[in-house]
This record gives structure tokens, C-alpha cells and sequence, in this order.
């Protein structure tokens, strides 16, 4: 073998690197005894308590000793923890709990900012409005789409009136047409798009989650996160999506003069005033009206009863506010119940009801509920009243100007505060604020957080130093999160969540301790089969899987790679597949051994001869899974990326560590078995007429694919959230519950105002429930709350034993009552955008392998009998899938991972296909003196061996994954299980019996050779 010596290099070299990456562990894993230990001295508990306090000391113990170095290689480089953690195998949300999302990047305020006053425009207003509605329904970008509907208000061309005057955007000027601006609107919504990734990234890094994964797809403005062992989703989904606004506003005060009388109009505006038996009549008064500057400069005639109390009807404003009375914070206007803010919002928004009040004034509602005398947290919210300024509707002061932030104690009165430092510009401006507030009656500054305030102290003195506290009745977790959002800054763009899932760490578990399972059992099986099939070549072979294994982890853990359940199974298939190239070349050698050569020379010709074979069947499962990595989100990307990289070290492996070996084994003129006692004979005289049996073949494949075809048309799929869209729930009900799939379904039907799918898993207690209930609503604030709740009412009528909603919701639950596992949501936009690459990703796969085969074997025959056997195997698998739906006693959901399989069964039945044909070529180029249609059953009959044994050792893996694999990925081992079954039999029958009806030139030689 040429170049062995640069082989042997690279051998000790990928041993050496993985080998490395393994050893990252032992640091990082005593530096995290080290954080259980010190979080056990300070509280007493232990990783078992499940204490959100034990939690926040051991991370805050790893997030100290992030930055100090803790591992040293060969005195080259030193390694942080936190650099380590980023060079280890991580497990993936599925495998250790957690939450995964996508964002879309929400571009309405960024061309509200680029538009300006313009923003204000009716025009654009309505075009903003349409725009959004439509992206609902489409793969479109957001700018694209705005672009659309405001010429179809305005017109063409006109696009230039409202970005004409910003000078972000350059020198736009009437004449500018508008694809200029629309291509100059999109590169500034890239930016933005960018800046809010990168900022989100530092924000997830402060939240202290370990190896998280967050990925940009610029081309849909996606965000896509994986955040492993996160145990509070809900703090998770916050830090995400909330832009982090910082803003320091001057407030009115209830007794400045006009305003509680413009509450009083406001009241009598909205509802019809009413006369109190207690207060007497409603009389008439002076109220106040208000220039731009807040100053009085007109009076009118408004209701008056003495006592508010007394104007207040079924409809009015005073009937879900309630007024200041001098017993609350002089900025606050007043104290509303939650589930009532919104009536008041849409009171105070009315036109007429706004001008009221002064000009430059707008509302903002308090972060967090008010809290109660007794000290205990109330359903209700502060009013106030924000005082703008004359020349812009910007902020005095924002969070720009901050340049760091940390969590704190008041030594004081104990309370947990956020520290802020500003920069001089900050500091000049944060004086002139205080000075001027203190000397207006100490008068307070609303601190306001995505226009909600977090609090309005008093300022006593002026503050001149450029630094302040927050406080705003903060749990540490809360001032914690605050002061990490702060100190990255504020998203340009906001965020809202169109797919997420939840996975609590138990099911984690449980995921991990039968993939394990899977894997190691389906590694023993693959041993023994080569074991007993090829006696002490199966050593060889055993070695190349182990090294194979071990490479393929090395290389993950190098690139930090979070291992998900969709890995997993990437890796027991690449398992199964390895062998593969073993397999092509034992028998091959075994071919040689038949003929008299020796073995040192059936060695060298077995693998000159297979190295063809090897290659095309594998650049056309890679071609697949690269298709798949592209198109791919999340766990379909993750299995299609171990699928890569299995594919590189399997050839890698099985081409020259094999060959190494067998050199080396061989070199002593020592022997080396290629088969047992029992396989010696195998396969050996097979003389069947695959060509003469095709008909019937045709037969059956056309009778079952019309078989599923109706299916398909008349029963359907059991489409999973993924396509179909919606809310999907994993409930664990308690032992004692009476339920069964059709008893909940029953019970939701009402709370959801349709009937759900109820599915029973893994034929436990557990059923999973998928509802489409306000889905179109997902991207509103608020609205997966009210699913859950509505769930959680649901789930309490007919399970016998009620549950809390806080216990009801806790993926981490361990007192046996009912509970969620496991939950996700999928956005409509998004369930579209899964369908619409699922079948682009299907169709290129298709057309990649068409032009493969048409390159390598130089006609079109091999590509379309080729071609017609993966559209024959893509339909099998469907129609089973149709078919079967509601028959066998597991999920059989298309979704995404059901596409992986079938994008991988497509590259793992043209493996089979080009082997095949590759034989068939070789053949025929021999110029024997036989009918073409022998010729190709004698190629079909030699590589026999091959494609059962292959197919064997490849459905032993899968079959394991779908015994021992779980729940959860038992339709995707099903679908592989099939899909090999299916594209070993059209391989055979299908593919090379098509190529030789469609081939002129072999009916002729056929023809010909039959009258000699």
C-alpha cells in the first residue's frame, strides 16, 4: 500500500488528539466535585435535593473559576474551565433535560426606526399590519413581505417618502426606485439580525448554562437554542425574548395639578357616570387641559362626585382602576388587577381619552405586582404616568450609556439590588436628571425595563458619580438575570419564540440509559455476526469499529458537540453502516482466494478492487446527509452532522486501518481466515434469475404501492407537530389515575374547543397530547400560558386526583402525581418552513444521486433505474407508514426525524445500487460470451453476500435501537428498519432490472448472442 508511512502518521495522530479531547474531562470533572462540594458546605444539601439553592452556589462557584486556567498541555497552552467545557462531548436537552428554541427575529421596530415620523404614516401602518398577518402563512422574509403590501397600498416606487430622510439607510432621494431600498432595508436587517445573535449568545453565557448551542439561519432571521439542564424554563423563555430596554423617565405625581381630573373625564368618557345614594349627586368642575409641555393653559367642564367612587359603571375606567387615594407611591396613578390591565389599555389608548392628558405623557405598568402590606406579593399592578420629552419620543437616559452591572446586597435593609456604573456621557446626564428631580420635592425617576418600570425611587440628592442601584423587590436569580442582560445591552430587534421544547431531566435520563442500551448492545451484535461470518478477519474488523467509535467521538468532542438522541441513533447507524466497507472488501478478497491467488496477493487485489465500490456508495450517503445537515433543524441537523462525520472515519478506518492491519498480520506469513465453518459455503453457487423474476418484482412493488398511494389519499399521515404545527405535551399521570387515550381525549375536547390527538407512549402511563388550540396566537405574549392552564383545567376534571399547576407543569416532579415531562410548540410559520424544506431536501437528494450515477456510470439508464428504485423505496415507506397508522402499538408520527430516515434509507439503498452496478459495469466490460441478462444476474449473484450481509449487520443495530431505544425514537428506528428492508429488496429487483429494460444496447447484445 502506497503511503502507509503518511498513514501510520495520521493514525498516531487522530489517536493522540482523541485521546486529548477525552482527557478534558478529568479536569473539568473534578473542578465540578470541587462546586458540589462547597455548594454542600453552604447549604447541607446535594445534586439529589433538587434545591434551586444548592443550584445557584454550585454555579456560582464554576462561574468564578470560569476564567482561571486549570489544565496545562505539554506546557504549550493552559486551559480555562470554561475553554474545556467548550472542547468536550456536552449531552443534548433530550439526553440531560433542558429547553430548545427558535426565535424569529422580530424586524417590525427596526423599519418602525428606519421609517422615523414617517412611522406614523397610515400607509405604512396598514402595510405593517398586512405584513404580519401574512407571515403567518409564509416562508418569506419580513421586509420582503412589508415591501409587498405597502405597494400594494401606495403603489410602486413610492417606498422613497418614507425612507427618504434617514441617513442609516444613505442618499435616498425621490427618484430612488424601490428595489434599491428595498436591498438597502435588507443588508441593514442583516446587521440588525446579527447583532441581536451576538448578543443573544452573551446572554445565554451569562446565564450559566453549560455548553449551550445557539445558531444563526440569516436566511429566515432564525435563531435556533439549545440550552441543556436548564431547570426553570419559564426564567429561560424570559431571558430570551425580553429586549432589555433600559430607560431612566421623569414621572408625573397623582396630585400634580389636572391630573387625577383627567382621570375623572377619562372615567366619565369611557362609561356613563352614575349617581351614588352615599355621595349624592354627580355634579359639574373644572378640569385641566394641557399643552405639549405639561403646562395648564385651558379648563373645562367635567363630572365630579367629590368621591371618585361615586362615577363608576359596569364599563368605565373606574371600574377596574383604582385610583391613587394617597395610600400608595405618589408616582403611582393607580393599582389594577392582571387579568384587567388590558382593559385599562384600551381605555387609555382610545384618541379622545389621550388628549386628556398632557402631550409628551404615556402609561407604563409596573414590572412585577405590587407588593402587599403584610409584605406578601399581590395579583395587581402599578399605573404610571411617564413624562416625555418636547423634541422626541426617545428616553432622557438609556441602557447605551451603561458600561457594567452586578447583582448585590444593601447592607442597609438586606434587600437584593442591581449596581449599575454609566460612562461620563451617562453620568453627566444621570446628574442632571437627579439634580433636577431632587429639587421638584424629591420627585421620583421611573426606571423602566422594556417599557414596564422596575422601580421609581425618590431622589433624596443629586447623583453625580455615574453610579446607582435598582431595586424593585428582586429574587437573586432575578437581579442576577437583570444584571447580566444589562451589562450585554439591550437586542436591537426583538425576539419571540415560534417553536420551543421542554424535556425534564428524568425523561432525560431515561433517554440516555436506553440509548446506551441500544448502543451496546447493538455494538456486540455487529461483533459477534463478523465474529462468527469471518473468523479472524472479523478481528480486524472488530478493531476498525472500536477505533471507528472512538475517532468519530474524538472528532465530535473537538468541536464541542452536544450529543442529542437523534446523535445517538447517528451513531449506532454509523455502527451498522461501518462494516459496510469491511464486508466489500472481505468478500471481494474471499472472490480471489476462489481463483488460486494467494493470500498477500488476494489482499492487494481485494482492496484495489474495492476501493470503487467503497467510494461511490459512500460520496452518495454523504451527499444525502450533507442535503439533510443543510435543510436540517436542530435534532435532524445534529443526526445528519454525526452522520458526516461517522461516514469520514468509517472510510477512514475501514480503507487503510484495516489494511494496515491485515500488512502487518500477514507479513510473518501468518494466516488470516476469512470465513468459519459455517459461512465457508455461503452464498457461494447462488445461481438465481433475478432478471427473468423482475415482472413478478414489478408486480408486487405496483400492487403494494397503489396499496399505500390510496392510504396516503384516503387515511393520511400521522403528522407530527413538526408539520402539522401546535402544542405537544408528554403527561406522566399519577398510578392511581383511570385514564386512557380516549378518556382524555374526551375530556380536552371542550377546554380546547376541538378534539386533540392522544397518543399512549412507550406503553406506560404516559400519553402524549397534541392540540392546536390558539396556535395562531403562539407569538403573543402570554399565549402557552393559557394553553397549559387550559390543559391543567382539563387534565383536573376526569383524572380522579387533582393536581397543583405548579406541580402539574414541573418536568422535575418527583412525588408520583400527574405531570408534565416533556412539551413543544411549533409556530404555524415555522411548521410550513419544516414542510416546505423536508420536501426541497427530498427532491435534491433525488436529483444529487441522479447526476452522481449519471457521471460516474455515463448513461442515463443507471440514473433513472437508480432513481426509480429510491422513488420506490421513498413510496413504500410512506404508504407504510399510512398503512399502519393506528394498527401497531407505537407512535408512527411523520416528522422531522421521520425524514431523516427516509433521506437516510435513500442513501443507504444506492450504496447498495451503485455496488451492484458497479459490478454490473465490470462485467460487461469483461466482453464475455453471454446474454447481457445473465451477465448481470451472474454481477447481481456475486455481490449477494455482500448486500445480505450488510443489510444484516446494519437491521441487527437498528432492531436494537427500536427494542431498547425508548419511546421517543421508536417510529425513526421503524422507519430505518423498513427503509433497509425496502432498499435491499429494490436494489436487487428494482434498480438493475429497470437499467437493463431501458439499456437498447444489452436487448441487443441479448438478441444477438441468443442467435449465435
Amino acid at each position: 500500500m502506497q503511503g502507509k508511512g503518511l498513514i501510520k502518521v495520521l493514525l498516531v495522530l487522530f489517536i493522540a488528539i482523541s485521546l486529548l479531547q477525552f482527557a478534558y474531562f478529568i479536569p473539568t470533572k473534578n473542578q465540578e466535585k470541587l462546586a458540589a462540594e462547597y455548594a454542600h458546605n453552604i447549604t447541607g444539601l446535594t445534586s439529589d435535593d433538587d434545591s434551586a439553592e444548592y443550584k445557584m452556589h454550585r454555579a456560582n462557584y464554576l462561574d468564578s473559576i470560569s476564567d482561571i486556567p486549570i489544565f496545562n498541555v505539554l506546557f504549550i497552552k493552559n486551559y480555562t474551565y470554561a475553554e474545556l467545557k467548550q472542547q468536550q462531548l456536552g449531552l443534548g436537552l433530550d439526553l440531560k433535560g433542558g429547553m430548545s428554541a427558535f426565535l424569529q427575529v422580530d424586524l417590525s421596530d427596526f423599519l418602525k426606526g428606519m421609517a422615523g415620523r414617517n412611522a406614523n404614516n397610515t400607509d405604512f401602518l396598514k402595510a405593517m399590519d398586512n405584513a404580519n398577518e401574512a407571515m403567518k402563512a409564509s416562508q418569506e422574509d419580513f421586509v420582503g413581505l412589508f415591501v409587498k403590501e405597502y405597494q400594494k397600498i401606495a403603489g410602486e416606487n413610492k417606498l422613497s417618502k418614507l425612507f427618504q430622510k434617514n441617513e442609516a439607510l444613505g442618499n435616498i432621494t425621490s427618484e430612488t426606485d424601490d428595489a434599491t431600498i428595498t436591498k438597502l432595508l435588507r443588508q441593514k436587517a442583516n446587521e440588525t439580525v446579527k447583532i441581536t445573535f451576538e448578543r443573544l449568545k452573551q446572554r445565554i453565557d451569562k446565564l450559566g448554562v453549560a455548553q449551550p448551542n445557539v445558531s444563526l439561519d440569516p436566511s429566515r432571521d432564525l435563531i435556533a437554542v439549545e440550552m441543556p439542564g436548564i431547570d426553570n424554563p419559564e426564567r429561560a423563555e424570559e431571558f430570551l425574548t425580553k429586549s432589555a430596554k433600559l430607560e431612566f423617565w421623569d414621572v408625573y405625581r397623582y396630585t400634580d395639578a389636572g391630573i387625577m381630573q383627567a382621570f375623572q373625564m377619562a372615567d366619565n368618557m369611557s362609561g356613563k357616570a352614575t349617581t351614588s345614594a352615599e355621595n349624592g349627586p354627580v355634579v359639574m368642575r373644572d378640569s385641566i387641559v394641557f399643552n405639549e409641555l405639561g403646562e395648564i393653559i385651558d379648563t373645562i367642564q367635567v363630572a365630579d362626585a367629590g368621591d371618585i367612587s361615586s362615577i363608576i359603571s359596569s364599563n368605565s375606567l373606574f371600574s377596574v382602576l383604582n385610583l391613587n387615594g394617597g395610600n400608595l407611591p405618589p408616582a403611582v396613578m393607580g393599582i389594577v388587577e392582571k387579568s384587567r390591565k388590558r382593559v385599562v389599555d384600551e381605555i387609555l389608548e382610545r384618541e379622545d381619552i389621550k388628549a386628556l392628558f398632557p402631550k409628551n405623557a404615556k402609561f407604563m405598568w409596573s414590572y412585577k405586582p405590587a407588593t402587599n402590606p403584610d409584605g406578601k406579593i399581590s395579583n395587581s399592578y402599578y399605573l404610571y404616568l411617564i413624562k416625555g420629552q418636547t423634541t422626541t419620543d426617545k428616553a432622557p437616559l438609556d441602557g447605551d450609556v451603561v458600561t457594567s452591572a452586578s447583582q448585590a446586597l444593601n447592607p442597609m435593609n438586606g434587600q437584593v439590588e442591581v449596581n449599575l456604573r454609566m460612562n461620563a456621557t451617562g453620568a453627566k446626564k444621570w446628574a442632571e436628571m437627579t439634580t433636577k428631580a431632587a429639587g421638584d420635592s424629591n420627585r421620583e425617576i421611573a426606571i423602566a425595563l422594556d417599557d414596564e418600570v422596575v422601580s421609581a425611587p425618590a431622589v433624596n440628592t443629586a447623583i453625580t458619580g455615574g453610579s446607582s442601584s435598582i431595586t424593585g423587590n428582586f429574587t437573586v436569580e432575578e437581579a442576577t438575570d437583570f444584571a447580566g442582560i444589562l451589562e450585554v445591552g439591550k437586542l436591537p430587534a426583538r425576539t419571540k419564540i415560534v417553536q420551543k421544547n421542554n424535556v425534564g431531566p428524568s425523561l432525560g435520563k431515561e433517554n440516555i440509559n436506553k440509548s446506551l442500551n441500544s448502543l451496546a448492545l447493538g455494538g456486540i451484535m455487529v461483533i459477534l455476526t463478523m465474529l462468527l461470518y469471518y473468523s479472524g478477519a472479523g478481528l480486524i474488523a472488530l478493531l476498525s469499529l472500536v477505533l471507528n467509535v472512538f475517532f468519530l467521538l474524538g472528532t465530535l468532542s473537538s468541536f464541542g458537540t452536544v450529543l442529542t438522541l437523534s446523535g445517538i441513533a447517528g451513531i449506532v447507524l454509523t455502527m451498522g453502516m461501518a462494516v459496510d466497507a469491511n464486508v466489500i472488501i472481505y468478500e471481494r478478497i474471499k472472490e480471489e482466494l476462489a481463483i488460486g491467488k494467494t493470500l498477500k496477493q488476494s489482499i492487494v487485489d481485494g482492496f484495489y478492487h474495492s476501493y470503487s465500490a467503497i467510494i461511490d456508495g459512500n460520496l452518495t450517503t454523504l451527499l444525502t446527509a450533507i442535503i439533510l445537515a443543510y435543510f436540517g433543524l436542530g435534532p435532524v441537523k445534529g443526526f445528519a452532522v454525526v452522520l458526516i462525520i461517522g461516514i469520514m472515519t468509517s472510510m477512514f478506518t475501514a480503507i487503510f486501518v484495516s489494511r494496515l492491519l491485515m500488512d502487518w498480520w500477514v507479513s510473518e506469513d501468518r494466516e488470516l481466515p476469512f470465513w468459519t465453518n459455517m459461512s465457508k459455503g455461503a452464498f457461494k453457487n447462488v445461481n438465481f434469475d433475478w432478471i427473468g423474476k423482475r415482472k413478478i418484482a414489478y408486480i408486487v412493488s405496483g400492487v403494494l404501492t397503489i396499496l399505500g398511494l390510496i392510504s396516503i389519499f384516503t387515511k393520511g399521515f400521522d403528522l407530527g407537530v413538526d408539520y402539522n404545527g401546535g402544542y405537544s405535551y408528554n403527561i406522566q399521570f399519577a398510578d392511581n389515575a383511570n385514564v386512557d387515550a380516549e378518556k382524555i381525549r374526551v375530556g380536552l375536547t371542550d377546554v380546547f374547543e376541538a378534539t386533540p390527538i392522544v397518543k399512549q407512549v412507550d406503553g406506560k402511563n404516559t400519553y402524549n397530547v397534541i392540540t392546536s388550540y390558539l396556535i395562531t396566537e403562539s407569538s403573543a405574549e402570554g399565549t402557552s400560558d393559557k394553553v397549559l392552564n387550559k390543559l391543567h383545567e382539563g387534565i383536573n376534571s376526569f383524572a380522579g386526583t387533582k393536581v397543583s399547576l405548579d406541580d402539574f407543569k414541573n418536568t422535575e416532579l418527583k412525588s408520583g402525581d400527574t405531570h408534565i415531562i416533556s412539551s413543544a410548540q411549533v409556530g404555524p410559520t415555522i411548521a410550513d418552513d419544516l414542510k416546505r424544506t423536508s420536501f426541497i431536501a427530498g427532491i435534491l437528494a433525488i436529483l444529487g444521486v441522479f447526476l452522481y450515477i449519471l457521471v460516474r456510470f455515463s448513461k442515463w439508464q443507471y440514473s433513472v433505474g437508480a432513481i426509480v428504485a429510491l422513488t420506490h423505496d421513498a413510496l413504500m415507506m410512506l404508504g407504510l407508514f399510512s398503512l399502519l397508522k393506528g394498527i401497531v402499538p407505537f407512535s408512527l408520527e411523520v416528522d422531522q426525524s421521520f425524514i431523516a430516515a427516509l433521506l437516510t434509507v435513500i442513501g443507504y439503498s444506492i450504496n447498495d445500487t451503485v455496488i451492484i452496478y458497479d459490478r454490473i459495469r465490470e462485467y460487461l466490460n469483461l466482453n464475455i460470451m453471454k446474454p447481457a441478462n445473465e451477465i448481470i444476474n451472474d454481477a447481481i449473484n456475486s455481490t449477494l453476500s455482500r448486500t445480505l450481509m450488510t443489510a444484516f449487520t446494519t437491521i441487527i443495530v437498528v432492531l436494537m435501537l427500536f427494542i431498547f431505544g425508548g419511546a421517543s425514537i421508536k417510529g425513526f428506528a421503524f422507519a430505518l428498519f423498513i427503509g433497509i428492508l425496502v432498499g435491499t429488496y429494490s436494489s436487487v429487483f428494482i434498480s438493475a432490472p429497470i437499467m437493463a429494460d431501458l439499456s437498447f444496447d444489452i436487448k441487443k447484445s441479448n438478441k444477438s448472442t441468443s442467435k449465435k
